[in-house]
């Protein structure tokens, strides 16, 4: 890649919980100073792991490394092990070397998908080393504060026999938001996908999966996710040729006037500046 990029992502959420907070029993993530509401970058490179899993159903090149059941230290140990190194991480005597971590690391980066992309700390066992990853994802900010909701729900089944003739529900809380409306900022770095080996194959399948990843990610606590809008900026150069601030300021959001409260896309005005381009910055909308 000889590219810089910068990008801004709109999704939204309705009826549904975006991203619990495990520290707020699953409640949506807000600030509590304005009540915007939060996504974290874990959450949305979750999902694009597993649509990269489907995309590619782990052809060679493209596993995924941090995915649900795996042991991180086994695929580490593993990458050692095809390379011929004679690694053991609790003997003194048989720790990686200098030269055994670097080309474990490169072989990681080869083998799995989100390694090279995003980074991953993979000196917990068998050492190779850590990786920066060139794409970096912010924390999602709604553009209007949200409300979260705490409902109750009933179960009429029960889960022992002995419970049968009991005539009491069984109750449940569930955790939503009617509506948001949320904002991400996106950074790939090209000397650092250099490091890695992301390519520009690598960059369509995280495109493709920003598009579609949420067709593939349905439950019923999410409600209805869905992106709205992917503006992508190119730079000519490696270094870029542009401030990523400055370029995000080109992509205002509003909601439209007349409109108290927000409960789908249409209620928002999302304008992109097209004008007056710094030079050497190519602009393009894939939603």
């Amino acid at each position: 890649m000889n590219h810089r990029y910068d990008f801004v992502y709109l999704f939204d959420c309705k009826d549904g919980n975006p991203n619990g907070d495990p520290d707020a029993a699953n409640a949506p993530r807000v600030d509590p100073q304005d009540m915007h509401g939060l996504v974290s970058d874990v959450c949305l490179k979750r999902k694009i792991r597993n649509f990269a899993l489907l995309a590619k159903e782990a052809a060679p090149g493209y596993a995924i490394f941090v995915q649900q059941g795996s042991v991180l230290n086994e695929s580490i140990a593993k990458a050692h092990k095809d390379l011929g190194h004679d690694v053991d991480p609790k003997s003194d005597k048989k720790k990686a070397t200098r030269e055994q971590v670097g080309s474990a690391r490169t072989e990681m980066c080869k083998r799995f998908f989100d390694v090279r992309t995003f980074g991953a700390v993979m000196s917990t066992g068998a050492n190779a080393g850590q990786v920066r990853g060139p794409v970096q994802i912010s924390f999602s900010r709604s553009v209007d504060p949200i409300m979260p909701l705490d409902l109750s729900i009933t179960r009429m089944a029960v889960t022992e026999a002995k419970e049968a003739d009991s005539p009491n529900q069984t109750m449940g809380r569930k955790n939503l938001i009617p509506y948001g409306l949320y904002r991400c900022h996106g950074f790939i770095s090209a000397h650092l996908a250099r490091e890695t080996g992301f390519n520009d194959t690598d960059l369509e399948l995280l495109w493709q999966s920003l598009t579609q990843m949420f067709d593939h990610d349905r439950s019923a606590s999410r409600g209805t996710m869905a992106p709205q809008k992917l503006v992508i900026f190119k730079h000519q150069t490696a270094l870029g040729n542009a401030p990523a601030h400055k370029l995000f300021e080109r992509v205002t959001v509003q909601r439209k006037a007349g409109v108290d409260v927000a409960r789908a896309f249409s209620d928002y005005d999302a304008v992109v500046d097209k004008s007056g381009l710094p030079a050497g910055i190519e602009m393009n909308e894939l939603l």
